[in-house]
């Protein structure tokens, strides 16, 4: 294949990242519309309800998506998911019953958990050792994008709140708006994924199940000793990218910045000015990451995102409000979002051997939208109990723990092919 047809398999499989990112935000500005019109704003237990049916999705998802893309291949699993997100984005501004909005959140749940496992590996399976990573990391670019397209969108749907008429449009329209935005880029994805071939390690995989009658690997012989080493390492790397906090700024955006002295009009610009930092720094991502190499950015990372939180936490203890505050949250935004956030993606996507990557992929996605699930969870807890200073502490003692990991433990993948990483990596 040529490079030029490469990039565009890619850029296809990553708009599989586009959508994830887009649906994963978008219901966060949408929130203080759809409980005033489903009549949940006094109800914790039905907004907690909202926010976490597309989760529960993400973790089934993900959860089948090695299984099925070992039995039918890559390409038809990209397909389901880019009709999952399809069918989401109408449904759910459609719909007027809270049952039924809840059922189409828990489809684009699942869209996201089979994208999320199968759009980097995928990636991985098609791209030459040189550029894999920087392909990989295409992947984190459209993740980050879809973000901050859900941001703008909100921010501009989202009429004057002091005026009445346009209050009423809000609950009225504007969150079903929101998520109908998701359709135009959703039905593309679809179309566009009818004109990608079949990853050549499946094709290879298949091949020679075919040949030796070979029975396809499942969970149990990924939990054999042999893979013990390097599924320990994927796990403790999937669940820390969530676990390391940053998520938090994004899901729980409000709170953070009105702690930190914003009205809502500034709060919602802030959103939008971490979402271009976000960008940007993927961006720098792309180019450092087959610089640099991996273990040296998911090292920055951790110690970087330890060392901000830690001044973060103590200048919530401090009382400090307005620009400093924002400048660390983007400072911690930034770090991310050139590290940890594509580096995950293609660490995961490097490390497995190609006969258990469908398996260990699907089983690290799972832990990964696991963290994500009990980070959501927790934080408000955590908030409440210790305030944002304990809570930004415990997430700079937990980046300061995957450092030490890490260091020891993570290795450099820069420029291997994956049999080299195979042999490398895994315990005879």
């Amino acid at each position: 294949m040529s490079k030029s047809f490469i990039y565009f398999i890619c850029l296809v499989s990553a708009m599989g990242g586009l959508l994830f990112g887009y649906d994963w935000v978008v219901i966060g500005g949408a929130k203080p519309f759809y409980e005033l019109y489903f009549g949940i704003s006094e109800s914790p237990v039905m907004q907690g309800i909202a926010m976490s049916t597309a989760l529960v999705g993400c973790l089934i998802g993900a959860m089948v998506a090695g299984a099925l893309a070992d039995r039918y291949g890559r390409k038809p699993l990209l397909i389901v998911s880019a009709v999952l997100f399809t069918v989401s984005a109408i449904a759910t501004g459609l719909f007027s019953d809270f049952s039924l909005f809840n059922i189409a959140r828990f489809i684009g749940g699942v869209g996201i958990g089979v994208a999320s496992a199968l759009s980097p590996m995928y990636i991985a399976e098609v791209s030459p050792a040189d550029i894999r990573g920087r392909m990989v990391s295409l992947n984190q670019m459209t993740i980050v994008l879809g973000i901050l397209a859900a941001q703008i969108v909100n921010m501009l749907l989202a009429r004057d709140t002091s005026v009445v008429e346009s209050q009423m449009w809000n609950v009225e329209w504007g969150w079903r708006w929101m998520f109908w935005a998701e359709t135009l880029p959703a039905a593309l994805f679809l179309f566009m994924s009818f004109f990608i071939p079949e990853s050549p390690v499946y094709l290879r995989l298949k091949s020679d199940a075919a040949e030796t009658a070979e029975e396809k690997a499942g969970l149990r012989e990924l939990l054999q000793a042999k893979y013990a080493r390097v599924l320990l390492l994927g796990l403790v790397i999937a669940v820390f990218q969530q676990w390391c906090g940053t998520n938090v700024i994004f899901n729980y955006a409000q709170e953070i910045f009105v702690g930190a002295g914003f009205d809502v009009d500034g709060m919602f610009i802030n959103i939008v000015i971490t979402g271009i930092a976000n960008v940007l720094f993927t961006f720098v991502a792309l180019y450092t990451i087959e610089r640099w190499g991996r273990r040296s950015l998911i090292l920055l990372g951790a110690g970087g995102l330890g060392v901000i939180y830690l001044v973060l936490g103590t200048c919530y203890f401090l009382g400090m409000t307005g620009l400093m505050m924002v400048a660390l949250v983007v400072a911690a935004i930034s770090v991310y979002a050139m590290t940890l956030g594509p580096v995950t993606w293609t660490l995961l996507a490097e490390i497995f051997p190609h006969r258990v990557r469908g398996v260990a992929m699907a089983t690290c996605t799972f832990a990964l939208w696991v963290g994500c699930c009990t980070l959501t969870f927790s934080f408000p807890s955590m908030n409440a109990a210790l305030g944002s200073s304990g809570t930004f502490w415990v997430y700079s003692a937990i980046c300061c723990c995957a450092f030490l990991y890490l260091l020891k433990n993570c290795p450099e993948t820069k420029g291997r092919s994956l049999e080299q990483l195979e042999k490398e990596l895994v315990e005879k």
